[in-house]
């Protein structure tokens, strides 16, 4: 299991400093949101993609993933009933999923509320439209070889998918192995019924669950709020969890450097402690 950072908290350096100070703070990668690299990641040239994974190479770390994808470029979306609007976001899902692959990632992470709103009155269509796109972007993440995963976001952000429940029904409805859900702990701890905990107890045996985001309901890190992160870990590991987890803040305080290694040493420091 790697510990990856969402890189936009240290976003403030270039991405060469970034990886050297993933690797120096104890991170095994980053897990990088195409807005910080460039405003049409999409169209990144075969060179870029090669220099970024090179960065994370020399740093001695891994890009694990991507997520944040739908921030740039601008005007996405997966819901909007203008069938131009929805063309074009497919078209950048497919190549992030290419991006993802080239970079070296598994996984790409759709949470990106603003870009699936529902309009008032016609919210089966967006529905309809958003299963559309998400069909289309499990395609080009099986022929990148990477998992797309839907992720459940609180109702203060969105009101189109707030549950592991609400994912899982729409991947096994598009039933492709490339798509799947994940787990944020912010958005599970705001909203869902069932503690974190047993939602990985609950999601976790049935192969849906393919990434993790540790972070707090509050909005900030993993231990700078009221949810114990000690036995989220300890499910994680007595489900025999493979894949990545992801420290994603939204809170820097006081700065983005600092809250990164804190929530590194706080999230190594229950690892270690817990019973193997």
């Amino acid at each position: 299991m790697k510990i990856g950072l969402c890189n936009e908290v240290i976003a403030g350096v270039p991405f060469e400093r970034q990886c050297e100070m993933a690797a120096e703070l104890g991170y095994d990668g980053l897990e990088l949101a195409p807005m910080t690299i460039d405003p049409e990641p999409h169209r990144l040239s075969s060179a870029r993609r090669a220099a970024l994974r090179r960065a994370a190479d020399d740093a001695g770390i891994v890009i694990t993933g991507l997520h944040y994808l739908m921030r740039a470029p601008a005007g996405l979306s997966i819901t909007s009933r203008d069938p131009a609007q929805r063309a074009h976001t497919i078209e950048v899902m497919r190549k992030l999923c290419e991006l993802a692959a080239e970079v070296g990632g598994r996984f790409l992470v759709h949470g990106s509320p603003d870009q699936r709103k529902l309009e008032p009155g016609f919210e089966d269509e967006g529905r309809k439209h958003a299963a559309d796109c998400f069909s289309a972007a499990a395609e080009a993440a099986a022929n990148a070889g990477v998992v797309y995963c839907v992720e459940p976001l609180s109702r203060a952000q969105t009101a189109y998918i707030n549950t592991v429940e609400e994912a899982a029904t729409l991947v096994a409805a598009i039933a492709n192995p490339a798509l799947r859900t994940m787990l944020d702990c912010s958005s599970a701890g705001a909203t869902e019924i069932e503690s974190v905990p047993d939602l990985i107890r609950r999601w976790l045996p049935t192969g849906l669950i393919a990434h993790v985001h540790l972070n707090d309901p509050n909005r900030r890190g993993p231990g700078e709020g009221d949810l114990e992160f000690a036995p989220i870990l300890a499910a994680l590991l007595d489900k025999n969890y493979t894949g990545d987890v992801g420290v994603e803040p939204f809170i820097y305080r006081p700065d983005g450097p600092t809250c990164a290694a804190r929530a590194i040493g706080y999230v190594r420091g229950l690892m270690e402690a817990l019973p193997r």
